[in-house]
């Protein structure tokens, strides 16, 4: 053991570990959750600390030999998996992220005291304030690191997601001359093409891509320089100039300073955008997966017009059962995040002042979103889009018994007596083409063109797969 003292007084610490007395104390006080800080934040962490030592050592702050281990330091973390470990603190804490700063600030000191031969906890020669956290305040690193993690978590997330368009597209061409009955509140409606159904489930998901995009772009924007409310106490001049552009090499990422320090260390509506966002494409995810069960519904007393791929057995006692059940895991991947937009809502509105001390969940509830939705896309197009089949001959069946045809008939002979011939044949169970026919209303042409159902959703070709956000102008003429 060795021992450690803050201004709280003095713990034994584990000499093995790389942590010091301020992780220890959250180790204590948080017993929260399981999951410790997310990977990706802490390695965003990781770099704010190296392009903090590099530029205080270009400002003249920081002594250029304490600068050279912090940073080899940090290098030696970078170039391997985050070792949780060394960062063992609940995703889920008090003090507005001030624990996992104090947990990279720790590390990041004993690992370079270790490298130049001195031991862990010597901190009169790399200390995790005076020198680690230089020019910084958790106020400004938190949610910069918390920015840059999502950035990246959102790569896989987007990819997916075209993905996944991709897959619906496929689709939408493969089912183009397919046709089927549309239906309203349940109910028949009118003909339509199974294609068309793909592709209403892929434009918003187009629309999505969008939203995220857009609400991503805002997360560039960092209060690097702002230190502890926004004020840039304690930070040199050159410092604050340049901290976001070393972080911006470091990360490859097009990173800016925030115009605004004291509005970027309060206001977390960024992070509120995100959620919307991702809130969005998971209630577009669950209303697609809604449909792919209806659709599938059966084998023999359901609508059964497409057959998702048989993935497991359904049932412990009902031999030969097939449950939808990637449809209903995404579902259940929505319903999680309407959860956690909750709780990023609840958070970001509950900040008072110049600080919001509440990040660490909305971290948590955005980073676990944003990966369990990137999954759920991936098994959604794997397991299921890719391998839909449609049963032509149901849909056949379909729509030579629908009554939906009385809607071609009403522009001929008035909606009144369409609407007859409609009940008749529901009553009687003939198809309204032979109750038609009967009654002597129609030319064999009109006949011929009201039941061919190519004519009926002729109108209904879907275009390209391209997004049309707005139908251009016109013009008076």
């Amino acid at each position: 053991m060795r021992i450690e003292s803050d201004s709280l007084g003095q713990l034994n610490i584990p000499q093995t570990t790389y942590y010091g007395i301020h992780t220890q104390r959250a180790l204590n006080n948080f017993p929260i959750s399981k999951a410790s800080t997310h990977p990706e934040l802490i390695r965003a962490f990781i770099e704010i600390k190296q392009a903090a030592a590099q530029t205080n050592a270009t400002s003249g702050n920081l002594n250029r030999s304490v600068a050279k281990h912090i940073v080899s330091a940090t290098k030696i973390l970078l170039n391997q998996p985050i070792d949780t470990t060394m960062f063992p603190i609940s995703d889920i804490q008090g003090g507005a992220g001030t624990s996992t700063n104090m947990n990279v600030n720790e590390v990041i000191a004993n690992l370079a005291l270790e490298k130049v031969g001195r031991q862990r906890g010597d901190y009169q020669f790399i200390h995790p304030n005076d020198h680690v956290n230089m020019g910084q305040s958790t106020n400004d690193t938190y949610p910069s690191a918390g920015k840059i993690a999502l950035i990246r978590l959102l790569a896989p997330l987007l990819n997916e997601l075209t993905q996944l368009i991709d897959a619906l597209g496929n689709k939408a061409d493969e089912f183009s001359t397919t046709y089927k009955m549309g239906r309203t509140q349940l109910q028949d409606a009118v003909p339509m093409t199974l294609g068309n159904s793909f592709h209403a489930w892929l434009k918003p998901l187009l629309r999505d891509n969008l939203r995220i995009q857009s609400a991503r772009d805002s997360l560039y924007y960092l209060n690097m320089g702002g230190s502890a409310i926004g004020s840039g106490i304690n930070v040199s001049y050159h410092y604050q100039v340049h901290i976001v552009p070393n972080l911006a090499g470091i990360t490859k990422l097009p990173l800016k300073q925030a115009h605004d320090l004291f509005d970027a260390t309060q206001n977390l509506d960024s992070f509120v955008a995100l959620s919307g966002a991702l809130k969005t494409l998971a209630v577009n995810l669950s209303k697609i997966a809604n449909d792919l069960r209806l659709l599938s519904s059966g084998p023999r007393s359901g609508l059964l017009e497409i057959n998702l791929p048989a993935k497991q057995a359904g049932s412990s006692i009902m031999p030969g059962k097939v449950n939808p059940v990637i449809p209903e895991v995404v579902n259940q991947v929505a319903f999680e995040y309407f959860g956690f937009d909750a709780t990023v809502t609840a958070a970001a509105e509950a900040g008072q002042l110049e600080l919001n001390a509440f990040e660490p969940i909305v971290f948590k509830s955005l980073f676990t979103g944003i990966e369990h939705l990137t999954a759920a896309m991936a098994t959604l197009r794997i397991n299921a889009i890719d391998g839909i089949t449609s049963n032509k001959n149901r849909l056949a069946q379909d729509i030579d018994l629908s009554v939906s045809f009385a809607t071609a008939m009403a522009p001929i002979v008035g909606y009144q007596l369409a609407a007859k011939m409609a009940k008749e044949s529901l009553r009687t169970g003939k198809s309204l083409r032979q109750i038609a026919e009967k009654k002597n209303c129609f030319t064999s042409e009109e006949l011929a063109h009201i039941f061919k159902v190519e004519d009926i959703v002729i109108n209904a070709r879907t275009p390209e797969h391209g997004l049309v956000l707005h139908a251009p102008e016109q013009k008076n003429s």
